[in-house]
């Protein structure tokens, strides 16, 4: 496990050591190592010891030691349950330290809640950080009940599931992908992950009240009755841009000239296409994809990863050393490169996406739906067409097309098992493309929707009367004086 300290010591209050821990995976480290920066410079003198699993050995020792087949989801829980010894080592030296160090809070990530043992062991104060929204936090803490009460997968529920504060009822399909089937080893897994959330003493969670008002209520409402733990919505989450919108003659992070590219196009005319760190298209499917780009006359840049026809989340732990010199793009149609230059560019592997959504010519983002790329999104005003693929991803996309309205969305799934053959066709893509960036009835509401929302988003910090910041301020608070705040006094 690697770690690193921050510290600040510009009051006079005692100091606050937070240890946090991040899954693996760049959609985990990115979110805490920002709740990390948050708490040093907001937390009056916090210290902060960010660990993770970032060791190259020990990490990718432990995926070798797993068979081939085994999904994402396995592996991430596999590598967190083998570290909790390292864990156990860690907060016990840091216990055993002499003032101003011991640990007054321990807030391990959405997917490690086994490592929440460890602090119950040592008598440590336990939080859980949700990088992820509420009503996906919500569906976490409700599979085991689920698992009690029904048989069937869950994508043939007769029924949808009404989650708490949920405005749209989910469908089976819908919910979280790694209980999609039961027979796979993730699905225990994830019953136990349920099961161990609640030994938090409260949730941080990376999202904010316009986004998840009725969620944030009815989850209150449930925690003031000793259902769960209280929530504090603190988000959202998002890395500053490093520019304004236009980075003409500075190179830095945009090795590709992505955003060089964009300063030459039309305000709100390029579609950006990313499918995420972890995102991963069959070879049909990106076939299908850039077809349907191109037949829709629009403007676009698109990352572009290594295809699979077997995971769609093959690149969740890279994928680019096992192609060698190989060249992602090579996997494009034959002469798609050269058909489109001048209104698309494609990149391969990585572009800098909070520039890239904040740049004045994007009108719209092809995206996967994961959370952090949903709140970029959001807090640039930018809408989605919506292409989840896997994790909790499906729920996002209900809950940005149906709840938020900021979305549209293919009628087929995108992804490698999403029914029959789930590749969206050409022609679909075209058409979705087309309405979103200049559609003037869905794409047209769309577009006003996810104006509205950034500007909700960016007052949830607001320094008088935020709602994400009195939130962070109250658990914070929390670990500072054990005895004066009184848990979920401040939901936000």
């Amino acid at each position: 496990m690697g770690k690193e300290a921050a510290t600040t010591t510009t009051t006079k209050k005692r100091a606050a050591h937070v240890v946090l821990l991040a899954s693996p995976g760049t959609g985990h480290l990115l979110p805490v190592a920002e709740l990390a920066r948050r708490i040093v410079a907001h937390g009056g003198g916090a210290v902060v010891t960010f660990t993770n699993f970032s060791s190259p050995a020990d990490l990718y020792s432990t995926l070798a030691s797993l068979p081939p087949s085994v999904s994402t989801a396995t592996r991430i829980f596999t590598v967190v349950k083998r570290a909790l010894p390292q864990l156990r080592d860690l907060l016990r030296s840091l216990l055993e330290s002499p003032p101003p160090s011991g640990v007054a809070a321990f807030v391990a990530d959405l997917l490690s809640p086994w490592a929440l043992h460890v602090a119950v062991e040592l008598g440590v104060p336990r939080y859980l950080f949700c990088t992820t929204n509420l009503m996906a936090l919500s569906c976490m803490l409700h599979v085991p009940e689920l698992d009690r009460t029904t048989t069937c997968e869950f994508r043939h529920l007769p029924e949808p599931v009404h989650l708490p504060g949920c405005v749209v009822p989910l469908r089976g399909a819908d919910l979280l992908d790694p209980i999609q089937n039961r027979g796979d080893p993730a699905y225990r897994l994830m019953v136990e992950l349920g099961e161990n959330h609640r030994l938090a003493q409260g949730f941080i969670v990376n999202t904010f009240d316009a986004m998840e008002h009725e969620t944030l209520v009815a989850f209150k409402a449930l925690s003031d009755k000793g259902v769960y733990p209280p929530a504090y919505a603190v988000g959202p989450f998002v890395r500053p841009c490093s520019g304004s919108g236009s980075a003409a003659g500075d190179d830095e992070g945009d090795e590709h000239g992505c955003v060089r590219w964009l300063d030459e196009q039309p305000d709100a005319s390029v579609l950006y296409v990313c499918l995420g760190s972890g995102g991963t298209l069959s070879n049909k499917q990106t076939t299908e994809l850039a077809a349907g780009l191109e037949a829709s006359g629009q403007r676009f840049l698109m990352v572009v990863r290594f295809p699979s026809d077997k995971d769609c989340s093959a690149s969740y732990f890279g994928t680019a050393a096992e192609h060698g010199d190989d060249d992602p793009l090579r996997y494009l149609p034959a002469g798609f490169l050269e058909r489109t230059r001048g209104v698309g560019l494609c990149v391969p592997l990585w572009a800098p996406q909070v520039e890239i959504l904040s740049h004045r010519a994007v009108g719209g983002f092809l995206s996967h739906c994961g959370w952090n790329s949903t709140l970029e999104a959001v807090a640039a005003g930018v809408p989605t067409l919506a292409w989840p693929l896997y994790a909790e991803q499906r729920m996002n996309a209900v809950m940005l097309s149906e709840r938020a309205g900021v979305a549209l969305r293919p009628s087929k799934g995108g992804g490698i098992g999403d029914g029959d053959d789930g590749v969206v066709p050409r022609e679909e893509v075209a058409a979705v493309a087309r309405e979103l960036i200049a559609g003037e009835k869905e794409g047209a509401a769309a577009r006003e929707k996810a104006r509205e929302l950034q500007k909700t988003a960016a007052k949830a910090w607001a320094p008088a009367d935020g709602p994400s910041r009195r939130a962070f301020e109250a658990v914070v608070a929390k670990w500072k004086e054990p005895d004066e705040l009184p848990f979920g006094s401040l939901l936000g």
